[in-house]
């Protein structure tokens, strides 16, 4: 018997999408061809094909699929769809993304003589385009550098058109491709191709942890006159600059801006934002992992730096140890395997929410120094809960928006979805005065007072 009040069949995408997913299909098996070709040639084809048709397919379906509707946040069918709602298609990707990236870890090393594993195959395919960037072969971190970045390029289209309508939107997600394109991938590669150090202006301590180790500055150094404006600038953006700009606008000027693994999170992961837990067991453990990370490098990167004063005799071993041990685990296990490889089951923002000690150094200035807030119009909150739905970081912005409460919070990183989902516009990104930051709205003060009257 049929249930009285069944859901109605979810509906069927028209035939031009389907084709352009059949696209997307097809790329992913012919970069399958190019992993497992032998013949050099041949296999890079295989994989100049596969790119050719995914880029082709994600930007036709993102055009086909949203240009077509009207403009606007629509969550329609989000929690009945297997890929978004952590069904069997969300652990299938899921398992997919995580076994590629213990594979690029841990099974993809170069053995010396130019085989780098399993990747093998995909790396030397792109020998021709790695030498003409950074006149150099391949290696696996190449390869991953070029996945990473079509990923934040392609699905950065698709939010282009997901989010046309909101100007803020535009701009930030432009922002984060330049950034990707400019900073993580052509710049180091420009810059290893004039026989400098490889250099990620984008990224400071204490996520890039290593930028402000002893040995990172020590060899930077000695690299002439660049290598002393790197440690300048790394030093400058981490302790000076980074505590003013958050100071201005919130953690979002890096977060939601700059920052490459905010990048793939806010256009890979846009699809599992909704995901994000909302309960408060998940904000207890908020707590209790991103700020003892945060703990841990400020004291091994203060403990790295006396053992370097004394000569190196101070720790032993231990310090090279404590690095390496904090490198596989948070560096690679965290915020690569579980970070992005468990998008489609704990959502988009895992690693920034729980791991990142860049994100939780930025929540504290953002929390107690900054500018910033979300302010808030309970007299117009309807609690469609649009905006709780889409809040990556599981922040139950609903419950703010009823009260009329502003939002200052260490987690928010200001992506503005909530703001942009809302159909009253009930939500308002400030950099307002610090006075006042904490106030409810006047409206829900003058409806308490005629109340209590």
């Amino acid at each position: 018997m049929t249930p009285a009040f069944a859901a109605p069949p979810l509906p069927a995408a028209p035939a031009a999408e389907k084709l352009a997913l059949a696209g997307v299909a097809a790329g992913l098996l012919a970069l399958l061809l190019a992993l497992a070709d032998a013949d050099p040639t041949r296999g890079q084809w295989w994989l100049y094909g596969a790119l050719a048709l995914l880029t082709g397919g994600t930007l036709a379906w993102s055009g086909l699929h949203y240009g077509r509707r009207p403009a606007g946040v629509q969550q329609h069918n989000l929690w009945r769809r297997a890929s978004t709602s952590r069904g069997a298609v969300a652990w299938v990707t899921s398992l997919v993304l995580t076994g590629f990236y213990v594979v690029l870890y841990w099974f993809s090393g170069n053995d010396g003589h130019g085989h780098f594993g399993v990747l093998n195959n995909l790396v030397h395919a792109l020998d021709a385009f790695s030498r003409a960037l950074r006149a150099r072969p391949a290696d696996q971190w190449f390869l991953y550098g070029t996945f990473y970045t079509l990923a934040v390029l392609l699905m950065g289209g698709r939010a282009l058109w997901k989010y046309r309508h909101s100007r803020y939107q535009v701009i930030r997600t432009v922002s984060v491709m330049f950034f990707q394109l400019g900073f993580a991938f052509l710049l180091p590669g420009v810059l290893q191709f004039f026989q400098q150090p490889e250099f990620y202006f984008n990224y400071f301590w204490p996520l890039k942890y290593d930028y402000l180790f002893p040995g990172t500055v020590t060899s930077l150094l000695q690299s002439g006159g660049l290598g002393v404006f790197m440690v300048f600038w790394g030093a400058v953006m981490s302790l000076l600059a980074t505590p003013v700009l958050t100071y201005f606008f919130g953690k979002r000027w890096y977060c939601s801006w700059v920052c490459g693994c905010g990048g793939l999170a806010e256009t890979a992961g846009d699809p599992y934002r909704q995901l994000s837990d909302k309960s408060r067991a998940a904000w207890r453990w908020e707590v209790r992992l991103i700020y003892p990370i945060l703990a841990i490098i400020v004291a091994l990167t203060a403990l790295l730096w006396a053992h370097f004063a004394t000569g190196n005799t101070l720790l032993g071993e231990a310090g090279n140890v404590g690095a390496k041990w904090y490198g596989f685990a948070i560096g690679s296990v965290f915020s690569g395997v579980i970070g992005v490889g468990f998008y489609p089951i704990l959502g988009n923002r895992v690693w920034c929410r729980f791991g990142c000690p860049m994100a939780a150094y930025l929540g504290l200035l953002q929390k107690h120094f900054s500018r910033f807030r979300i302010s808030t119009n309970g007299g117009q909150c309807i609690s469609c809960g649009n905006c709780s739905n889409v809040c990556e970081m599981g922040i139950d912005v609903k419950q703010y928006a009823q009260r009329g409460e502003p939002i200052i919070r260490a987690s928010c990183v200001g992506c503005g979805l909530c703001s942009t989902a809302c159909p009253r516009g009930v939500l308002n990104l400030e950099n307002g005065p610090r006075t006042g930051r904490y106030q409810a709205s006047p409206l829900i003060h003058a409806d308490s007072l005629r109340i209590l009257g």
